[in-house]
C-alpha cells in the first residue's frame, strides 16, 4: 500500500523543522507502507493528478477538512487497517488550499477528515497527520508506541 501526503500550496523550505519531523514519522511507517509527500500548486493540479492515477483499485482520496469526520486514533487505525486489508493500493491524504476545498473536490473525496475544530497551519497539520499515520500502524501491529502514554 502506498500512502501519499499531498499539500496544496508552496513547497516548504528544505530546512523546515515541521517537514523534518513529518519525514521522520513517515520514515518510521516505511516498513508497513510506502509513504511519501507531494506538493501541488493548486487544487486543480491535485485533482488532475488524482484523475491520472491508474491502479488496480481506486485511489482512496482523503481530504482534510474542518467539516469532516473526527476520529480517535484507534478508529483511524481501524479505518486504515480496513482499507489495507481490503487491498487498497493507494491512499492520498490531502491538505487543501488556504481558503478550503471547493465543493467539487469535496464531492470527489472518499473521506473528509477533520483533525479537530482548531485551524492548523499546513505544516503543523502535515506533522499531526504523519504522526497519526505512524500511530495507526503501531496500533495495527501491536507496537507499544500507542499504549506507552
Amino acid at each position: 500500500m502506498q500512502i501519499l501526503l499531498a499539500h496544496v500550496g508552496p513547497k516548504p523550505p528544505s530546512k523546515d523543522a515541521f517537514e523534518s519531523l513529518s519525514a521522520m514519522y513517515l520514515d518510521r511507517c516505511s516498513t508497513l507502507a510506502r509513504c511519501q509527500t507531494q506538493f501541488f500548486r493548486s487544487e486543480p493540479a491535485l485533482l488532475e493528478w488524482l484523475d491520472r492515477q491508474q491502479r488496480r483499485t481506486p485511489v482512496i482520496k482523503v481530504l482534510l477538512d474542518s467539516r469532516g469526520r473526527q476520529m480517535s486514533s484507534e478508529a483511524f487505525a481501524q479505518w486504515l487497517g480496513h482499507h489495507r486489508d481490503n487491498g487498497a493500493q493507494q491512499i492520498v491524504f490531502a491538505i487543501g488550499p488556504a481558503d478550503g476545498w471547493s465543493e467539487d473536490a469535496r464531492k470527489r473525496a472518499t473521506l473528509l477528515l477533520s483533525l479537530g475544530s482548531f485551524t492548523l497551519a499546513h505544516a503543523l497539520a502535515r506533522l499531526v497527520l504523519a504522526e497519526q499515520l505512524y500511530r495507526a500502524f503501531t496500533i495495527l501491529t501491536g507496537h507499544p508506541y500507542h499504549s506507552g502514554h
